[in-house]
């Protein structure tokens, strides 16, 4: 099946298992850690990214995500820096390709809340650099879970 819709790709995510999820999320948010520098953040995406990660180094990786969203978020709203918001957001995404199943509420899917979020990170640098000619990252997405199957 070919995903066209953000409707099937939420549907496809759905018949995912948590760590299935984990990794097309890290995959999500690969397709946007060129966005910032942030080694740790890189680093904390290798973890994610790599099926078989043990329990400690996954929950590591994502206190390490989850501490750069939340010290980026106070940048949100600013007038701007577009790239700090785009660094939050490739954090936020990394951090939810991470979420432990224990934190996570039961209908909760990490590849969803990456996919959201990496597209949050494009749009701000697309903002940044005023113009509408970046790659449609939805469309880049439904070829990743098209290509992950």
């Amino acid at each position: 099946m070919t995903i066209k819709n953000d409707q099937q790709l939420k549907a496809a995510l759905n018949d995912l298992t948590r760590d299935q999820q984990r990794v097309l999320g890290a995959r999500f948010t690969q397709s946007v850690i060129t966005l910032t520098d942030n080694a740790r953040l890189v680093s904390a995406l290798k973890v994610a990214l790599e099926p078989e990660s043990d329990v400690q180094a996954l929950n590591d990786a994502y206190k390490i995500a989850k501490s750069i969203a939340t010290k980026t978020y106070t940048a949100c709203g600013r007038d701007a820096d577009w790239e700090l918001q785009a660094e939050h957001f490739v954090a936020a995404a990394c951090a939810a390709a991470l979420t432990p199943a224990a934190l996570a509420p039961e209908t909760f899917n990490a590849a969803w809340k990456a996919a959201i979020q990496a597209r949050m990170a494009k749009n701000c640098i697309m903002i940044e650099s005023e113009t509408g000619d970046l790659e449609n990252e939805a469309e880049k997405q439904y070829q990743l879970v098209d290509d992950f199957k």
